[in-house]
């Protein structure tokens, strides 16, 4: 306490800045600010992927137009593209292709042609 000028009281608070210029509390600020942006960040863009990895479950045409639509939503700061990509993800769509090849080969059965 030999720094401390004559006229100053005895009792300064331990985050005042020293004689010499250190802040420490400017230090500790810094970093926690830092770091808290970082966290952010990383969860910004962990919640911004979600659709995309519930689409890895289907098929890649859907999941081509999910991974799409979350670029646009991050790009273009739209959410109603991730919502729309979420709710793509969330539900899997009808197979209509299947019956309907199934249907196509029983009528080429019924007509005597054999389907390649």
């Amino acid at each position: 306490m030999a720094d401390i000028h004559p006229m100053a009281p005895e009792h300064l608070p331990r985050y005042f800045a020293g004689a010499d210029g250190s802040d420490h509390l400017f230090t500790v600020m810094i970093f926690f600010v830092v770091g808290i942006i970082l966290i952010l960040g990383v969860a910004y863009f962990t919640l911004h992927a979600m659709p995309e990895r519930m689409a890895h479950k289907g098929n890649s045409t859907q999941l081509q137009l999910i991974s799409l639509l979350a670029m646009l939503a991050l790009f273009t700061h739209n959410n109603i593209f991730w919502v729309v990509a979420l709710v793509l993800a969330a539900f899997r769509p009808p197979d209509i292709v299947t019956p309907l090849n199934s249907i196509a080969q029983t009528l080429q059965n019924l007509a005597g042609r054999d389907r390649q």
